[in-house]
């Protein structure tokens, strides 16, 4: 009966089907609706603001166009997007041509910005849900909360609440610590999950709030200035799971923000996935990345805390071994110094050092008395072969032709001598005879110099010497004067004269 349908699709006439036809499978039906969706709408123009943006290694881009009230899942194919690559140089919607090409739109397309998309909407069967099958696109401009987080986090930086030199570090293992949280969220139960395998043990005190809506933001800055004023935690945590930029917007609000700003203890903020990026995050001590790494940050892997342990004890193990056995050697070393110090040991090694030098000296004597007994035998072979007769009768035959050839030489240097001497004496009678004789002419010689000036010569022959009453000669007038006596010396005397009158010549 044609009335029982329940949907009836464009494509089969009305009345044509019975009630077991009316039966289809799951993969039936979504064919027909995607025959039906993509015939009544093959090309269309959606507005929205993009989110959950995708780009897999496939080249394909996945994201969802939003607004205030729904969203739709939209699939740009890789293909559909190498037209664009090049930039557009025309609008594809006004027709309007560009003074130069823009950028291409796959490659702009971020969250929160608002596109205008054209496709066809089609059925992708494996989700049963239906999906944009992109074709162009253009940017239409930033969505107005993507604008207000713009606006607001330009001004918080320019107050100064995402200084880095204000960051705080989060303490090791901490062991009290101020969750904030909504109690029914998959958040809590990955934090605490994680966070029981961590760490040393911690008290974990929850501070239940919503984490979304509006009401959420009165009560996380309940929860964070109730933190705050217990004073009980080293850090407080505050976390929540991913989300659209609209379900998270609450940790962009301003209250939440400046609460954790004048948190007066650490705040370590994982809100949503790791791609989402709230004010909150920016403005806490530390940023984690989801609440499960909020846990792993907060507390060191208890595996590894008992590795470290094992480490330790087994450093500790080795180092006291070490020391014992250092220790040991040196009492070993002690205890051979004192046994080697001691006065008996040193009396010991005296009598040894005794002992090994009276052998040592019976050795040297024994050694030497061998030594003399050896030369002395010697000496003795020797003896007893210079003095036996027949060396002895060689001796003296030998001393027999040594004492003729000494008589010969001797008598042979005698007779040379004897003529030698003979040469000598001739010589020696000449050269005798030739010295006197030079002496007597040289006698003579002098003799007869002495003759020629002996000064009384001159006197025989009538010359006079006078001299002064003092005895010099006088050889000038100016030696003497008038009145003084003077002597005469002649050939036979002298006179004393005196000087009547000088006369110069």
């Amino acid at each position: 009966m044609p009335g029982n349908n329940l949907l009836q699709f464009a494509d089969e006439p009305a009345g044509s089907l019975n009630m077991q036809d009316s039966i289809l499978t799951v993969r039936q039906l979504t064919e027909k609706l995607r025959k039906n969706l993509e015939g009544r709408f093959p090309f269309v123009w959606v507005r929205g603001e993009v989110s959950n943006l995708s780009r897999p290694q496939s080249g394909n881009i996945y994201f969802s166009l939003k607004d205030q009230d729904a969203q739709l899942q939209c699939v740009w194919f890789l293909n559909q997007q190498l037209h664009l690559r090049q930039g557009q140089i025309f609008d594809p919607l006004t027709g309007e041509i560009f003074d130069a090409p823009k950028p291409a739109p796959s490659d702009i397309l971020r969250d929160g910005l608002t596109m205008l998309c054209a496709g066809r909407i089609s059925v992708y069967a494996a989700r049963g849900q239906y999906q944009l099958i992109v074709e162009l696109a253009q940017e239409a401009g930033q969505g107005l909360l993507a604008q207000a987080f713009e606006a607001r986090k330009r001004k918080l930086a320019m107050l100064g609440y995402f200084a880095l030199e204000r960051k705080r570090p989060l303490p090791y293992d901490p062991k009290r610590i101020a969750l904030i949280t909504s109690p029914s969220g998959a958040a809590l139960h990955d934090f605490l999950r994680l966070g029981k395998d961590r760490g040393t043990g911690a008290q974990i005190r929850l501070f239940p709030s919503l984490v979304q809506g509006d009401a959420a933001v009165s009560e996380i800055v309940a929860a964070l200035h109730l933190a705050d004023a217990q004073n009980w935690a080293q850090v407080a945590v505050l976390i929540r799971g991913g989300g659209s930029l609209e379900d998270l917007w609450a940790f962009n609000e301003e209250p939440v923000v400046d609460a954790v700003f004048r948190s007066r203890i650490p705040v370590l903020a994982g809100i949503g996935h790791e791609v989402d990026v709230t004010l909150t995050d920016l403005t806490a001590d530390v940023r984690a990345a989801t609440p499960s790494h909020a846990a792993q940050m907060l507390w060191p892997l208890r595996a590894e805390l008992l590795q470290r342990l094992d480490e330790a004890n087994a450093g500790l193990h080795q180092a006291t071994t070490n020391f014992l056995n250092i220790a040991g050697r040196c009492l070993h070393e002690q205890e051979k110094a004192l046994h080697w110090l001691s006065p008996a040991r040193y009396h010991v090694r005296l009598v040894e050092r005794l002992a090994g030098l009276s052998l040592s000296l019976e050795h040297a004597i024994r050694q030497w008395l061998m030594s003399k007994q050896h030369a002395f035998e010697k000496l003795e072979t020797a003896r007893q072969g210079a003095s036996s007769p027949q060396k002895l009768m060689g001796s003296a035959g030998h001393l027999n032709l040594l004492i003729s050839a000494l008589h010969r030489a001797f008598a042979r240097v005698l007779s040379n001598a004897e003529s030698d001497l003979a040469v000598q004496l001739h010589l020696l009678r000449i050269n005798i005879s030739t010295l006197l004789e030079n002496r007597i002419n040289m006698y003579n010689y002098l003799t007869l110099a002495l003759k020629v000036c002996n000064p009384s010569a001159p006197l025989v022959r009538g010359y006079a010497l006078a001299f002064t009453s003092e005895g010099d000669i006088l050889r000038s007038i100016k030696q003497t004067m008038t009145g003084r006596e003077i002597d005469v010396r002649l050939g036979d005397g002298r006179l004393t004269a005196v000087v009547r009158a000088v006369k110069p010549r």
